[in-house]
């Protein structure tokens, strides 16, 4: 209780004799009388007898005995009376960045304040108080980083008051800067052509992407500078800095894109006619790269000493640490590869590559250590958040078909999506190829690949490829593929919806037959969740059925709606189930309405609670005119 009494005191008798002094030394007679009371010590000492420091001053002291170094500088306060001016700013190319220090005062004074440190530097510690009265400086703030990965600069310390008077605060560290983000993966070559005498000119395979690179470690905070000790018989030690912010982790590269498939070649066909090789296949996608861990937070700093009456500075706060870097985007699968056309058997289509999966968040730092010993200690740093995971890559589309005059070529299926917060939509299916020959076949659609799961996001599925067009007389035209299943959920999330079915082939010869279209794809399954499930995703619209002169072709089905989540608590409910898709249209020529898809299962509760009801079947399509 003493202690805090006499601090008080001496506060107040700082106060006003401080108050009284700079009012002289702003006053207009002050102004005139000073500079010839001033003119002998500046001559000898370089320093003035009454007045205040001069701010951000980075110059030398080149007087008959200044030079000595003994006698300070135009930065600290007058001999007699006057405060030390603040401390200049670093810079980076000069004393390694350091922001410079305040200035001392004289017998009477508070010093001044030391100046923030250059980007990443230290700041400059706090000028010290009067030797009879007076405050000590609070040292400069840390800089903060900006090389990605930098450690943030450390706070400067307080100046220390001498005999009556408070030590400085000791200053801020700088926040650390964010890591660097990863390099992206290297994209996949294209497969090579299809050799006639190698597996019937099959294209090559697509090379896979590379993987991205993981993000780098974000820079940790600055250490928060130590509080000024107070005055030897009276004054309390100034607080610690707080320490800097830990930079976040880096994002992780992309990863790279999957080479195309080979085309396909010529080959030699059983009956002595030249067949169409397939196209090769897609590449994968490259997985993203690993998110950067965030930095650690900076140490808190010391409280400073206090006096014989007077109490130890608060310890400075510990830093908030950075939250790890988000994961990189997977990589595209490359597309496959087309067949080769011929006049016999067309080729088909390659298969596309999958999406590559998103890359993993990195890890959170850890919180800055309270700043000690002595007075109350400062807080931990909180530690900082996981790093999200990245998108996954998208499908590559399957390749098309190519025709042929005896049977045309499929086209090949999409890839599936990649998984990651936002999971990757599949890659749409190829076109079936076209048949021009009386009698013959087109080639099918591929199908859609599936949507990848997410857990933002849940990925499409892709849509099917058209079946091939047959335009001669009473030739079969391709059915349409069918469209990929929608990706499931994460926790809480939705399903996602299926893809698009395929649209029949049309057929425009005599007594052609046009195509079925594709069924849709399924819709995905809905997250679980506590005390409520995700609803399940939309069933894909059914493809198209072909027209046709007098067969029509049959509109495709609609998708099923994808089950609802389950719920995880004993009076949860369960997920809505997903609407089936609307079945697709019969193509003119009196083809027959695609049939609507069913509704999703409702999900449940571990105590067989009912769940949420499933979603109305869609409409069937109108009937071939």
């Amino acid at each position: 209780m003493l202690d805090s009494v006499l601090v008080g005191v001496v506060a107040d008798v700082d106060a006003a004799i401080n108050g009284t002094a700079q009012a002289w030394i702003s006053s207009p007679f002050g102004q005139v009388v000073d500079p010839v009371i001033n003119a002998p010590t500046l001559f000898l000492f370089g320093r003035e007898l009454i007045g205040n420091g001069m701010n951000d001053f980075t110059g030398t002291n080149d007087s008959v005995l200044g030079s000595s170094g003994l006698f300070g500088n135009l930065s600290d306060g007058g001999f007699l009376i006057g405060n030390g001016g603040t401390g200049a700013t670093g810079t980076p190319s000069v004393d390694g960045g350091v922001g410079g220090v305040g200035g001392s005062a004289g017998l009477i004074g508070d010093g001044g304040a030391g100046g923030a440190g250059a980007p990443g530097d230290p700041g400059g510690a706090g000028g010290n108080g009067g030797l009879l009265l007076g405050n000590g400086g609070d040292g400069g703030a840390g800089g903060a980083a900006t090389t990605p990965g930098g450690t943030g600069g450390a706070g400067g310390d307080g100046g220390s008051a001498i005999l009556f008077g408070n030590g400085g605060a000791g200053g801020d560290g700088g926040a650390g800067a964010t890591g660097a983000q990863g390099a992206a993966g290297t994209n996949g070559m294209t497969g090579t052509p299809g050799d006639p005498n190698v597996d019937q000119g099959t294209g090559g395979l697509g090379d896979a992407g590379g993987a991205g690179g993981a993000g780098g470690a974000g820079g940790a905070g600055g250490a928060g500078g130590a509080g000024g000790a107070g005055g030897s018989f009276i004054g309390d030690g100034g607080a610690g800095g707080a320490g800097g912010s830990g930079g976040l982790g880096g994002t992780g590269g992309t990863g790279g894109a999957g080479g195309t498939g080979g085309l396909g070649g010529p080959y030699a066909a059983p009956d002595g006619g030249a067949g169409g090789g397939n196209g090769g296949t897609g590449g994968a996608g490259g997985l993203g790269g690993v998110g950067g861990v965030g930095g650690n937070g900076g140490t808190g700093g010391a409280g400073g000493v206090g006096g014989i009456f007077g109490h130890t500075g608060a310890g400075g706060n510990g830093g908030t640490a950075g939250d790890g870097g988000t994961g990189g985007t997977g990589g595209a699968g490359g597309a496959g590869g087309l067949g080769y056309a011929t006049n016999n058997f067309g080729g088909d289509g390659g298969n596309g590559g999958n999406g590559g999966n998103a890359g993993t968040g990195g890890a959170g730092g850890e919180g800055g250590a309270a700043g000690g010993p002595g007075g109350s200690a400062g807080a931990n740093g909180h530690t900082g958040a996981d790093g999200d995971g990245g998108s996954g890559g998208s499908g590559g589309n399957g390749g098309n078909g190519l025709s042929g005059a005896t049977v045309g070529g499929s086209g090949g299926n999409g890839g599936n999506g990649g998984s990651g917060v936002v999971g990757g939509n599949g890659g749409d299916g190829g076109d079936g190829g076209a048949n021009p020959t009386a009698g013959q076949e087109a080639g099918n659609g591929g199908n859609g690949g599936d949507g990848g799961s997410g857990s933002v996001t849940a990925g499409i599925g892709g849509a099917g490829g058209a079946g091939g067009n047959e335009t001669g007389d009473g030739g079969i035209a391709g059915n349409g593929g069918n469209g990929g299943t929608g990706g499931p959920g994460g926790t809480n999330v939705v399903g996602g919806a299926g893809g698009v079915g395929g649209a029949g082939g049309n057929a425009t010869g005599a007594e052609g037959t046009a195509g079925t279209g594709g069924t849709g794809g399924d819709g995905g399954v809905g997250g679980n969740g506590l005390t409520q499930g995700a609803d399940g995703g939309p069933g894909g619209t059914g493809g198209a059925g072909g027209n046709g002169p007098i067969f029509g072709g049959s509109g495709g089905a609609g998708g099923t709606g994808g089950a609802g989540g389950n719920a995880t608590a004993a009076d949860g409910i369960g997920g809505t189930g997903g609407t089936g898709g609307a079945g697709g249209h019969g193509g003119s020529g009196n083809g027959v309405p695609g049939q609507p898809g069913g509704s999703g299962q409702p999900g449940v509760t571990p105590t067989d609670a009912t769940g949420g009801s499933g979603g109305a079947g869609g409409n069937g399509g109108g009937p071939g005119g």
